[in-house]
């Protein structure tokens, strides 16, 4: 019989919701002032949290036709989740889930299910060639507790059976899911319920995987001893039964069930500083189904979960603090010397930067951030500052037009400043019909001039607070790695406090290195070695900035950057090369020596493009019309060099 190329290695059926996180540890939720956004339900996290592991995922479900409903699809499309069967729900809204964090005891969570999307799931929403095309069809038990959805899941469930694809059971026992509790106590556990126990049961027989956590053996097996509901439960079923024991790990039993948990296959967990249990056996089962569907043992396939579930419990959110499958494996390598995950800047770096969203392997930068160039050419034309937002949208349309007929989709950027472009920055943020097409959104910190280095608008984390997660960090330092010793340490504190900013927010940092004019190199070779001296001091105190902006060095300096890089953050975006003004011939010539590095991604340049064009439009020389066009012609042309860079 011919074996049958599985496009999917698991179906995720069952809730995706919206979590509303309390970002105060330690408020009550009554108390919260903030909450931060994120993927939540435990079929969404689940979808999630193996597409990070390196499994080709799926997820069936509904959401609202609304802007929850598209934050789910889009956040489950960014690592990877097929996202081809989930239905858009016309008539109900995407679910909501209030969580915070009280202490490591006390949990605080309101669910907000009432007619919601994915509870409306039906059978006739099942796609029988879709469920055949898994490996694994993964299903949690709240779907369970309703009669709509519960027809859906077995619908499900038997055409998973009837093409041979492996089915797996997260219990996901809530009580107030099951009508058990008030509608706020979504906190609670576990509650005994015979009627619960009997729902479970009847389909117990329709999978391969069962996993849970003592309570949820506890509810299925109808006993509040744990080896007699493991007993009760085996009497339903031939699956593997694994059983969650938090610090302890897990045990595994694939036949009889013994006389102690220790007598399955029992895999010990290692002991990490909790900071929220939240999330931690969607974790658990997203590492369980990366063993289980690549065949590996179930010791392996223990192993995986319970570090998964280990390094969510000490971070803040549940999909986003999912591993990825090289931290894991990383974290894996060294569980033993890592008591603090949440801690571990090696650890800490990979989650960062290997949870990035976008590819972005070519930039063609148009970067008008200037503000003091601005307000100088102002000046000069003899007319209000209040005209550079005005131009600043004209760059802008210039900059969309370009990208519209020069193939640049996914690879279009601007730098722009909020001083005189913040209506500019809206409209660029998110800019775009489909996440691929996002343009590439650069802003300022640095005031304009200052050495030693100062933020244009006061404290870095008050200001990151309000910025978009998209918005790329830009900060440019006049540095020498010869500077007075005072100076440099400002310099480099001020610089390393920007870098922890982003590094808690998330947004990348591009960090600009430019020699001060007074203390210019004397041949482009001294520049070379100057620029990498930089460098090499930055990344020594812990700096590993997302984007390097460098002016153009010679061929055998950019080899030297390539081999810096690749010794010290491998996953280091790249350099894009400003322009400083130069003249077209130069930056040409420029290009062209960067084409042997495999770590310059493109160019990020301003007045060359645009700074002639404003200065006639603000003498009046050139109308709006004009100056769009040309910008355009500079932009293009740019961009055609760049191109042609290598030839």
């Amino acid at each position: 019989m011919t074996t049958v190329e599985k496009a999917l290695d698991v179906i995720c059926l069952g809730r995706v919701a919206v979590d509303l996180y309390g970002e105060q540890v330690g408020s009550r939720l009554e108390d919260m002032r903030t909450f931060a956004k994120y993927l939540g339900g435990s079929s969404g996290n689940v979808a999630h949290g193996t597409a990070r592991q390196g499994l080709k995922s799926g997820m069936l479900a509904r959401v609202g036709d609304e802007h929850m409903g598209r934050f789910v699809t889009e956040e489950l499309e960014r690592v990877g989740v097929d996202t081809s069967n989930i239905i858009i729900d016309k008539e109900r809204l995407t679910a909501l889930v209030l969580l915070g964090i009280k202490d490591e005891d006390t949990f605080p969570l309101i669910f907000y299910r009432d007619n919601c999307a994915d509870k409306a799931i039906t059978p006739e929403d099942i796609n029988e060639a879709y469920i055949a095309s898994a490996k694994c069809l993964a299903i949690t038990g709240t779907h369970l507790s309703n009669p709509s959805s519960r027809e859906a899941v077995i619908t499900a469930l038997n055409y998973a059976r009837k093409h041979g694809v492996r089915t797996a059971l997260d219990v996901d026992y809530r009580p107030v899911l099951w009508g058990l509790t008030s509608l706020g106590d979504g906190e609670t556990r576990y509650i005994e319920s015979d009627e619960v126990t009997r729902q479970l049961q009847e389909v117990l027989g329709l999978f391969d995987l069962i996993v849970g956590t003592e309570e949820e053996f506890h509810i299925a097996g109808g006993s509040e001893d744990s080896v007699e509901a493991l007993k009760s439960v085996r009497t339903f079923t031939d699956a593997t039964l694994v059983c969650k024991r938090g610090p302890l790990g897990c045990s595994v039993f694939t036949d009889e069930i013994g006389s102690v948990l220790d007598d399955g296959i029992t895999v010990k967990g290692v002991r990490v500083e909790v900071l929220n249990v939240l999330g931690a056996g969607d974790a658990f089962m997203s590492g369980l189904l990366r063993g289980y569907l690549n065949d590996e043992s179930w010791e392996q396939c223990c192993r995986y979960a319970n570090a998964c579930g280990a390094l969510v419990v000490s971070r803040h959110g549940c999909s986003p603090a999912m591993p990825t499958k090289e931290e894991l494996d990383y974290y894996l390598q060294h569980e033993h010397e890592i008591p603090r995950p949440d801690r571990d800047g090696m650890l800490n770096h990979l989650h960062r930067v290997t949870t990035r969203e976008l590819p972005w392997s070519d930039l063609c930068v148009l970067a008008f951030d200037h503000r003091s160039q601005f307000v100088e050419m102002a000046q000069e034309a003899g007319i209000d500052v209040a005209h550079i937002p005005y131009l600043k949208k004209l760059i802008w349309q210039a900059a969309q037009e370009v990208a519209q007929g020069s193939g640049l989709k996914g690879k279009a950027g601007i730098l722009c400043d909020s001083t005189f472009g913040m209506e500019v920055l809206n409209a660029a943020t998110g800019f775009g019909d489909h996440v691929s097409e996002r343009w590439w959104v650069g802003r300022p910190i640095e005031l304009p001039g200052s050495r030693p280095l100062r933020l244009e608008h006061g404290n870095i984390g008050s200001q990151l607070a309000s910025w978009p997660k998209e918005q790329v960090v830009k900060c440019l330092m006049f540095y020498h790695p010869d500077d007075a010793r005072e100076l440099q340490l400002d310099q480099e504190n001020t610089l390393r406090e920007v870098y922890e900013a982003c590094c808690a927010t998330g947004n990348e940092l591009l960090v600009e290195v430019i020699l001060p004019k007074d203390m210019e190199a004397g041949s482009a070779e001294e520049a070379d070695s100057l620029y990498l001296r930089a460098m090499t001091r930055l990344y020594n105190l812990s700096i590993k900035p997302d984007w390097w902006k460098l002016p153009p060095l010679t061929k055998q300096g950019w080899q030297a950057v390539d081999e810096l890089i690749e010794q010290r953050d491998t996953h280091c975006r790249g350099v894009v090369l400003l322009g400083l003004d130069a003249p077209a011939d130069e930056l040409k010539a420029g290009f062209a020596a960067s084409a042997v590095s495999k770590t310059v991604r493109g160019f990020a340049v301003g007045r060359t493009i645009f700074g002639e064009p404003s200065r006639q439009w603000m003498r009046g020389d050139l109308d709006n019309q004009g100056l769009v066009a040309a910008v355009k012609a500079n932009y293009l042309g740019l961009i055609e060099t760049w191109r042609q860079r290598g030839e």
